[in-house]
């Protein structure tokens, strides 16, 4: 079976006691494509990426990764999907090892493949010695590292980021940024990155600009630019969010 996208979300609906999150939203990630989804509080950004990450059920709509359908094989789906979330989902008293571990272990992966893949993964985080340490004793850039390698370890090919640098010094956020560009150039992962900063938004392939619940814009930084009628990137994206009508 050949799969044009590795996610694709179609008509995305959600509401909370009848007021609209998601109106419509269409989305899809293709391999080795970083996409940049922006917008201000209260966009729908955290409904697209609770959807995206099978905790809640869209109203309507679809959405695939890999091919499965996230209502009916959730399990396959899911299974190709790595995630960082906002908050730290780690256990803050066990050591980098053990959360590690308990990952693996979840996905059902053998331990000596495990430890070879949590070696690799912290090695090349530069982090290695730190797999003793217990997770509440880490910088927050530490932790950050700590929750991308997990999310890696079984090996997904769409990684979803919920703005994953919130907190961080602009030094560990950079490295993080050049981390995942890394990641969809050496291995064709396709990336999600929410985010709230500008500047982030600039490192990607393409950028969605979600407002109110609709997408505002889709498509790549030059063809964005294109149509900024000489602003600069971060001026076309408020005026963008200005617009009224959504």
């Amino acid at each position: 079976m050949t799969i044009s996208a590795l996610l694709q979300a179609t008509d995305l609906h959600k509401a909370y006691n009848g007021k609209p999150a998601l109106k419509g939203v269409n989305l899809s990630l293709e391999a080795g494509e970083m996409c940049a989804l922006l917008g201000p509080n209260g966009a729908g950004k955290s409904t697209l990426l609770q959807l995206l990450t099978g905790l809640f059920s869209p109203d309507q709509g679809r959405i695939t990764v890999l091919g499965h359908d996230m209502r009916t094989h959730p399990a396959q789906a899911l299974s190709g999907l790595g995630v960082v979330f906002q908050q730290s989902a780690l256990d803050m008293d066990l050591p980098v090892m053990s959360n590690l571990l308990f990952h693996t272990d979840l996905h059902g992966i053998p331990r000596a493949i495990a430890r070879a893949r949590i070696d690799e993964g912290l090695s090349t985080m530069g982090i290695n010695d730190q797999a003793r340490a217990v997770v509440r004793s880490l910088s927050g850039g530490t932790r950050r590292k700590v929750e991308l390698v997990r999310a890696l370890l079984h090996r997904p090919q769409v990684l979803l980021m919920d703005e994953a640098t919130v907190g961080l010094d602009p030094g560990s956020r950079q490295q993080l940024l050049e981390t995942v560009r890394g990641l969809c150039r050496e291995r064709g992962m396709a990336v999600l990155w929410a985010t709230h900063l500008i500047e982030e938004a600039q490192v990607a392939d393409r950028l969605l600009l979600l407002h109110q619940g609709s997408v505002r814009f889709d498509g790549t930084l030059p063809d964005f630019m294109a149509a900024a009628q000489g602003q600069d990137f971060q001026a076309e994206v408020m005026r963008q969010l200005e617009k009224k009508g959504l």
